[in-house]
């Protein structure tokens, strides 16, 4: 009996992965990293917007608002490739990572990054997760002084 089964191969199909996860996310069961960014994003007392910009730029605004004296808003433009997201804030320039559910930036940011924030805030290791989809609703994201973050 134990030879029986030699000399035979088992039949993979290599595409049904492929419809499985395909699937998945069809149903809302898991997110593409390759998905669209636009929307408004939050974790806690943190919060991102990211909204289509002028001539094809993406616009995305950051704030962190802990208390009086203790925050970031920072506004600028993103590059997208895969996971991958360079995030430009004037000077303060760096690559945040998509994973599909989470918008995560890095645990070390640029010096230059300090100059949007106040007391001891910090947008080093801020993330953040999608809140909803809507541009218009992701437009409305305000810094403490009540500039648009992601207004043109």
């Amino acid at each position: 009996m134990a030879l029986a089964g030699c000399g035979q191969q088992p039949t993979v199909d290599a595409q049904a992965g492929e419809r499985l996860e395909a699937a998945a996310r069809g149903a809302g069961l898991i997110t593409d990293p390759k998905g669209s960014l636009v929307g408004a994003w939050m974790r806690d007392t943190d919060r991102v917007c990211i909204i289509p910009g002028a001539g094809g730029a993406t616009r995305i605004g950051a704030l962190v608002n802990y208390s009086d004296g203790q925050a970031c808003a920072a506004a600028g433009t993103l590059e997208r490739s895969g996971e991958r997201v360079g995030v430009i804030f004037g000077d303060c320039r760096f690559d945040a990572r998509f994973d599909g559910e989470r918008l995560t930036f890095p645990a070390e940011l640029p010096v230059a990054c300090e100059r949007m924030c106040q007391g001891r805030a910090s947008l080093a290791a801020l993330v953040v997760e999608r809140q909803g989809a809507s541009a218009s609703e992701a437009a409305t994201l305000r810094a403490p002084d009540g500039t648009l973050l992601c207004g043109a």
